[in-house]
């Protein structure tokens, strides 16, 4: 009997539900009864707000978008890619390609034909159409303010938190610098707000499961997830809190004992087909017009695997042809089969002194180059040209020769720059001529003595003869002085891994016949994988460039620092990313009073204090509706903590977000809660009030703010004679 009786209990909660929520589109959550509701309350009124928000948020972000007319900080990388694309030049880039092929298409769209070049910034754009990229950047940044309000909305119900929320998102300089240029800051952002609202959205419609509506709102929901994964790989953050949202409803649908089995595998199933498998495809769609639009050859060609290049025209390995075996005399290049691994590389700087022996470097490079070319000789005697050709097999003993510098491949037991038990592994000798720890043993897994080597195909290992070590690439980036390339060493640690695996790639030898090497494209699935890896390992191995601005995570929700987009003294036109601190400070202050809040309304429902429908519906709000959003700032925030790339302030944007649409809510309870002390229709005065006055006064320090996004010309902020003067309120603030 247990079981009617809590399935009626459901079904009447699910009934106030579905009542509840039609009060809240009418007139606000937090509405006590009695009061008057607020102008913006009814359907008109809300027409009017979300017109006004729209309306703002796109002239401020297309005001002055045309300026300065010259390349601004990380346009200098995305607009280039861009250019690449309307070319069709394959290029590297550490993120998932969706928002550089926007940019792309924007800029030929609007008539930008990808010949400047973006080499820096300063770079005048001259006559070159640069604003049909801004303008779109710009565009998806305008509906930031619009979808929190919307969010906020339903979550809260209330118009007065609806507003507040889009007044901290419309008035951030921060926010507004980021959408002004051709970034992906904007376009993720852009996904990540759209995922959330459509989220929000699916539940509105929790009492008409499986109508039109519902279908549209679950099916953007996973249009949206699959567009931030394609931006940036942080897009999974807002995957993850979809995710765990949808958990939960599951989780309650579960405890519905009016709903048989068959509808809850219903709406599983909707969940699977919407959420995920629709995401992955686009995902992978994404990547099939990406690998399409990209087939020449490019500068990102050496960061991937030689049968991956062989696809690219331009490559010298498309639709080549060379010899199949390696013989005493090639001229090779040698390519590490772990991802990224790079090349098999020398110059004519030495390892400084205290690094392992005073000897010639080595190294892996992902680019073509030059010094990445050596000569395969045998291990005593000269190789004559004149004489019959002599191929190598599997376990002769070779030199390697660098053809530039004529100095061979060497080890010996001094420790190696970065991995202390591995051996330095250098150059050594002159003209071709060293001693006995030039020779190395070539093996070639899974084969028998004798066997023959071939390119592309045979992976191979060099195992120093002396020594025992074999040679590999560490994965670590070497120091300035080794210009920033990957770590050679040779490990006494035998064990077969791709650190310790090459490949002949390029191959030359007038001697030998050559075969095409058309065979060895590899499928989409292979390039699709290999590619996900080389972003990966790339993108946790990024440092800071010399001079370069970098933050902790702990800097960003103070505004500690801000990033200088554009110039640097008193004669420069200067833009500087800094958020609102009026804003910034807000946002820090309401996730300590959200915090605060719940745990005295938490304790407060424990200890049975007597509430009113209204504050129980009020608190509700605070506690779901806020929940939501606190879940979506840690998780969109202290991951950052946890990484070990470089950081910088823009990171902290997408958390900002939610931050913002927190503090909207947080306040309106807490105003509502304020206005408590007075009658009734004081207290919504009170309130309505509070609201505007707030609303008015983050409105006015973005008039004082406004010149670090919009530009600023004249002396420094620490100058008396500044506009800015008396408005560095922190030390590290550099404008």
């Amino acid at each position: 009997m247990a079981a009617p009786g809590r399935s009626k209990g459901l079904e009447e909660h699910r009934a106030s539900d579905v009542r509840r929520r039609g009060r809240n589109r009418d007139g606000g959550a937090g509405e006590e009864k009695g009061m008057r509701r607020p102008w913006c309350c009814g359907t008109g009124g809300l027409g009017v707000a979300l017109s006004a928000v729209s309306f703002l948020s796109l002239s401020s972000r297309l005001y002055h978008l045309s300026e300065p007319p010259h390349v601004c900080w990380d346009e200098t990388h995305f607009g280039k890619m861009g250019s690449y694309y309307i070319n069709r030049t394959f290029f590297f880039d550490v993120h998932p390609p969706l928002g550089k092929m926007l940019i792309a298409l924007a800029g030929h769209l609007s008539g930008y034909n990808g010949s400047f070049s973006f080499l820096k910034p300063g770079q005048q754009y001259g006559t070159h159409y640069y604003m049909g990229m801004r303008m779109f950047c710009a565009l998806l940044g305008s509906c930031l303010a619009p979808f929190a309000f919307l969010t906020v909305l339903e979550l809260s119900g209330s118009v007065f938190a609806a507003l507040l929320t889009a007044a901290v998102i419309l008035f951030d300089t921060g926010c507004i610098t980021l959408s002004q240029y051709i970034l992906l800051d904007p376009i993720l952002m852009f996904f990540i707000m759209g995922a959330v609202l459509s989220m929000v959205r699916v539940k509105s419609y929790a009492h008409r499961p499986f109508s039109a509506a519902w279908w549209l709102w679950l099916s953007l929901t996973g249009v949206n997830l699959a567009g931030a994964m394609g931006v940036k790989f942080v897009g999974l953050f807002v995957v993850l809190l979809v995710g765990l949202n949808t958990v939960h409803d599951l989780w309650e649908l579960l405890g519905d004992l009016s709903l048989s089995l068959v509808l809850l595998w219903k709406h599983l199933l909707a969940r699977i087909l919407c959420l995920i498998v629709m995401p992955l495809a686009l995902y992978v769609a994404m990547f099939a017009v990406h690998f399409s639009v990209l087939n020449k050859s490019g500068p990102g060609d050496g960061f991937y695997s030689s049968a991956f290049q062989s696809r690219l025209i331009g490559n010298n390995l498309h639709n080549a042809s060379m010899p199949e075996h390696l013989a005493y005399g090639s001229v090779i290049t040698m390519k590490n089969l772990r991802t990224a691994g790079g090349y098999l590389h020398s110059h004519w700087h030495l390892y400084p002194e205290g690094v392992g022996a005073h000897q010639q470097q080595i190294t892996t490079y992902l680019h073509k180059d030059l010094n990445n070319v050596w000569i395969v000789k045998k291990q005593q005697a000269q190789h004559d040209s004149s004489a019959s050709v002599e191929l190598v097999r599997h376990r002769d003993v070779i030199r390697l020769e660098h053809r530039m510098t004529r100095r061979n491949l060497h080890s010996h037991q001094h420790e190696a720059p970065l991995t202390k038990k591995h051996f330095q592994v250098t150059a050594y000798g002159a003209n071709g001529t060293g001693d006995w720890n030039d020779f190395w043993r070539i093996e070639v897994v899974n084969r028998k003595a004798g066997d023959l080597i071939k390119v592309l195909r045979s992976k191979i290992r060099l195992i120093h003869l002396a020594t025992g070590c074999v040679l590999g690439s560490s994965g670590k980036t070497l120091p300035k002085w080794g210009w920033e390339q990957g770590e050679v060493t040779c490990s006494p640690y035998l064990k077969e891994t791709p650190n310790t695996l090459w490949n002949i790639e390029d191959h030359s030898n007038p001697n030998l016949p050559n075969i095409s090497l058309s065979v060895l494209k590899p499928t989409f699935l292979e390039i699709l994988w290999e590619s996900h890896i080389v972003m990966i390992r790339a993108n946790s191995g990024l440092k800071p460039k010399d001079h370069e601005v970098t933050s902790k995570p702990w800097h960003w929700p103070i505004n500690y620092q801000g990033l200088r987009f554009s110039g640097v003294n008193d004669t420069d036109y200067r833009v500087y990313m800094l958020g609102n601190p009026v804003i910034w400070w807000l946002n820090l202050g309401c996730i300590f009073l959200y915090l605060l809040m719940v745990c005295v309304v938490m304790v407060s429902k424990q200890r049975g204090v007597p509430m009113t429908e209204a504050t129980r519906e009020r608190y509700r709000v605070l506690c779901q509706g806020g929940g939501q959003l606190m879940l979506g700032w840690v998780l969109h925030y202290f991951p950052f903590y946890l990484m070990g790339r470089v950081l910088y302030f823009h990171h902290y944007f997408p958390a900002m977000l939610f931050s913002c649409m927190l503090t909207g809510i947080t306040c309106d309870t807490f105003l509502r809660d304020c206005g408590r002390c007075f009658s009734p229709p004081v207290a919504s005065l009170v309130h309505t009030t509070a609201v505007w006055v707030l609303i008015l006064s983050i409105a006015y320090s973005f008039y004082l703010f406004h010149p670090l996004a919009y530009g600023m010309v004249g002396p420094l902020a620490h100058d008396p004679l500044s506009p800015m003067s008396g408005l560095r309120w922190m030390q590290s603030w550099d404008f």
